[in-house]
């Protein structure tokens, strides 16, 4: 198998268990903060949580390096 072949499959198969993850928790769920209320579905909040603590994480990273200069 060679490695075009090998990403290809990885790739399929992370895209298969992200579908099913959604698929599972389709769940609507409230979310209240401050003066906003909304709903939303389980699995979109948990990619959103997840998104933002990558890009908290890639700031924090970001200032450490710049500190440490």
């Amino acid at each position: 198998m060679n490695k075009m072949t090998f990403k290809l499959v990885v790739t399929t198969a992370l895209i298969l268990l992200v579908m099913i993850f959604a698929v599972q928790n389709a769940a609507v769920v409230d979310i209240k903060l401050l003066f906003w209320d909304i709903a939303i579905p389980r699995s979109l909040l948990i990619f959103m949580m997840l998104f933002i603590g990558v890009v908290i994480g890639w700031f924090l990273r970001s200032v450490f390096r710049i500190l440490k200069k």
